[in-house]
């Protein structure tokens, strides 16, 4: 199976809270579209610091991850972020890998989002069709 990309909009779950409260404008919610791989080996929502200082997004903890070539690394993790693909979303912490060049959208958010990889079309697809219409029955 080939690479797998989304385009995904990642939000500040603080600044979004404060909109609804009316502190800030909307145009003032910290969000980044990315096109991230859809990678189901990760676990969770990687990303880099650049991205999380846009996103201001504060660090919770470090721990230690194991990555793709077998290393184990020390990571920062964030508080979560909300993490949007078409009418679907999910809030998730970020595990910050240093100098991670790509998003990695990973099995936790996917799953939380009802999303699986189609592994005919090589896309992301609800794994259960449109939310709405499996709610609806």
């Amino acid at each position: 199976m080939g690479t797998v990309h989304a385009e995904i909009t990642l939000k500040n779950p603080i600044d979004i809270a404060d909109y609804k409260r009316g502190f800030i404008k909307e145009h003032d919610v910290r969000s980044v579209t990315v096109t991230a791989v859809v990678d189901t080996g990760a676990m969770t929502l990687v990303i880099n610091e650049e991205l999380r200082q846009k996103l201001g997004l504060i660090i919770k903890e470090e721990k230690p991850v194991l990555i793709a070539n077998g290393q184990r690394i020390k990571c920062k993790v964030t508080e979560a972020v909300d993490i949007h693909w078409k009418n679907r979303g999910s809030s998730q912490r970020a595990v910050i890998i240093p100098g991670a060049e790509k998003v990695l959208l990973g099995a936790i958010p996917l799953e939380d989002m009802d999303l699986i990889v189609n592994p005919v079309t090589q896309e992301l697809v609800g794994a259960h069709g449109d939310i709405a219409e499996t709610l609806a029955l």
